[in-house]
């Protein structure tokens, strides 16, 4: 028995002894490996280095202690970590293996002077954790060519080799210094950040509690610092290989979108400046944003930078950067934006915006209700339709020669920036007075461009604007009682191609309790050469336009009224006696004209029926009697109106 139990207690010491000495030949090859992956780094010229290293066999934990690596060439990246646990690890092949976690102490990443703006920043995170994670086990060198966009790339491309089910950390410090440049220097600290499900460059979802700001502002005079925070920051399906196909030189004749982030979206975002400003927003949401390669291209952009800002660059260049810009532009699609209810608080006041829109290319500013010198102005809505960022970058280079006025052409560029505007429920103080204007509709559409000019237009207005006692235009209102007009206004005029007519329908206005009045032009055999920006040419092709059919309606409401009370004003004379005085004038004129154009004659005579007797309607009809050139028919009507009209059969008629 004794004997049994010595033979038990020497197997045991040699048991313990084999498993020691396995575990100590593990923890060597696991050091060696390290070791090599190191060697790897200072192969290329850098400084790479580590502290302890330790492999506990029972739970298969790697730790590796103080790591410090910085690039070879250029130095401008410098990273640092405190500590790495790789817990349950596992080599899947000869160059992946997977870990049931992965914490990280003590990370912080320092990018010194990086790109033509010479920015630094840097990045720190106490503590990372990821879970159930996979990726390569060796790690490429980085760039070394000072390049920020090489540097973006060597990232993504490290990002898209990896897979993990979720990664938090408590806090994130982005610190950034831009030395003399506008974009100051400050630090953004994201607290709570939580990502579901890494797989091979997307990302599901990711949310941050809040994130906590504070930028030094440089500028002429005072300096200003901003402090602000936002919470809730949410970020749904991520695509990082979208960015990475936009900074691949390969991808350049790229023209599909690529969708980098399915939504986006913020809680409430407050701004503070030291200056007195303060502004407050709702929330922000953004959603379907995508990219094109081909016209995505920040690298160009980047490399356009002058490398010293002072010296300004020139026309050329300038305009070559506004073409990358609105090119930029033009590779970037958002399906919708939303700022909701924002404020800011100035010294003149606090003006509020309900909600700022973007979708399907309508920028929409809603809800605005604002202080000014004069008082409050309200306005329910402003809109831009199909407006274009790039257009109109490229419209404004047009711009980009000082001294040299822009020419005609450059100027009706802006048609091509928008295809019209809206303005709605505005409620504006009149001048310094306590008169309001009211704006129900302002809508405004143009398209069918032929070259920069619209060949198709329309504008609807509906307001009513208080009168005006100093403004000799409308001495006669006043005089007649009426402080308010309301303008009921709707002008439409399209060019055909196929039969080069052009009409001018719808055509009303209403004046409120005045008149309203409606009408319709035609012109016929319109050249498509006569939608040009150059006088001369418009001119020439002018002579082969042909008048077509007039037809003008005049509905009296007060109109008649107010003209007989100006005349009898103006005469002193009884309202009746300057009434019967103007029918007679009108009459006497057709007299003139009666032995040359009975028609006219026709039309003269329903004009005197319609001041004779108030609250009627004047209708008057022109037709060409064959084809007549509009240039010689305006030429007529400035020097011999009875000859030009003697063109036309004329039918007038009036009726209540």
């Amino acid at each position: 028995m004794k004997r049994i139990l010595i033979g038990l207690i020497a197997v045991a010491v040699l048991a313990a002894g084999g498993w020691f000495g396995f575990n100590l030949y593990v923890q060597h090859r696991v050091t060696t490996a390290v070791e090599a992956t190191f060697d790897r780094l200072r192969a290329g010229g850098g400084k790479a280095s580590h502290g302890k290293v330790a492999f506990d066999l029972t739970n298969r934990t790697l730790t590796i202690e103080d790591i410090a690596i910085e690039p070879a060439e250029q130095p401008q990246a410098h990273v640092k970590i405190a500590a790495i646990k790789g817990a349950g690890i596992r080599q899947v092949d000869d160059s992946r293996f997977t870990a049931d976690s992965i914490d990280i102490r003590g990370f912080e990443v320092a990018l010194d002077e990086v790109g033509p703006g010479k920015l630094k920043a840097s990045y720190k995170v106490p503590q990372l954790t990821m879970r159930d994670y996979a990726g390569p086990i060796h790690t490429p060198n980085p760039p070394s060519t000072g390049s920020l966009i090489d540097m973006y790339r060597f990232v993504l491309d490290q990002y898209a080799n990896v897979t993990a089910s979720s990664v938090t950390a408590p806090t994130i410090t982005i610190a950034f210094d831009a030395g003399k440049g506008a974009g100051g220097n400050g630090e953004v600290v994201y607290s709570g950040l939580a990502v579901q499900k890494l797989a091979q460059g997307k990302m599901d979802a990711m949310k941050a509690d809040r994130a906590t700001f504070t930028i030094d502002v440089p500028q002429p005079g005072k300096a200003d610092k901003l402090t602000g925070e936002m919470s809730d920051i949410i970020i749904n399906d991520f695509d990082s290989t979208a960015i990475a196909a936009a900074l691949d030189p390969q991808k350049a004749n790229d023209d599909s979108y690529h969708r980098v982030y399915g939504q986006i979206s913020t809680g409430s975002y407050v701004a503070t400046s030291t200056l007195g400003m303060k502004m407050q927003v709702d929330g922000v949401s953004a959603t379907d944003i995508a990219v094109k390669p081909s016209k995505f291209r920040p690298a160009e952009i980047l490399e356009l930078l002058p490398a010293d800002r002072s010296v300004l660059p020139t026309p050329a260049q300038s305009r070559e950067m506004m073409e990358k810009v609105a090119n930029f532009y033009e590779g970037l699609r958002v399906g919708k934006i939303e700022i909701g209810t924002m404020s800011m608080t100035t010294p003149q006041g606090t003006p509020r915006l309900r909600a700022i829109k973007y979708q399907e290319g309508e920028l929409a500013v809603e809800g605005l209700d604002a202080p000014t010198p004069q008082g409050q102005i309200k306005m329910e809505r402003f809109a831009l339709k199909s407006f274009s960022v790039a257009n109109l970058l490229r419209w404004a280079a047009g711009f980009s020669n000082p001294g040299q006025p822009p020419s005609p052409d450059k100027m009706l560029g802006l048609f091509r920036v928008l295809d019209g505007a809206e303005i709605k429920g505005v409620v504006s103080p009149y001048k310094n007075t306590r008169q309001l204007i009211t704006i129900d509709t302002i809508d405004l559409n143009w398209g069918q461009l032929v070259g920069s000019i619209p060949s198709k237009a329309n504008l609807v207005v509906k307001m009513v604007t208080p009168t005006d006692p100093t403004n000799p235009a409308q001495r006669a209102l006043t005089m007649a009682g009426l402080d308010k007009l309301a303008i009921d206004l709707d002008l439409g005029a399209v060019w055909t191609e196929s039969s080069g007519a052009f009409t001018l329908t719808p055509a009303t206005i209403e004046l409120g309790n005045l008149a309203k009045a409606q009408g319709r032009l035609a012109l016929a055999n319109v050249p498509r050469d006569i939608f040009s920006p150059d006088p001369a040419q418009v001119m020439g092709q002018a002579r082969q336009i042909e008048a077509g059919a007039i037809e003008l309606s005049l509905r009296d409401s007060g109109v008649v009224d107010l003209v007989v009370a100006t005349f009898a004003r103006a005469q002193n004379v009884g309202r009746d006696a300057a009434r019967s005085a103007i029918v007679d004038m009108i009459r006497a004129q057709g007299e003139k004209i009666a032995a040359s154009n009975l028609d006219a004659k026709a039309a003269v005579d329903a004009v005197a029926s319609f001041v004779a007797t108030s609250g009627q309607t004047l209708t008057i009809k022109l037709t060409p009697l064959g084809k007549v050139p509009l240039v010689q028919l305006m030429d007529a009507l400035n020097s011999e109106p009875v000859v030009a009209l003697a063109q036309f059969r004329i039918e007038a008629s009036t009726g209540l």
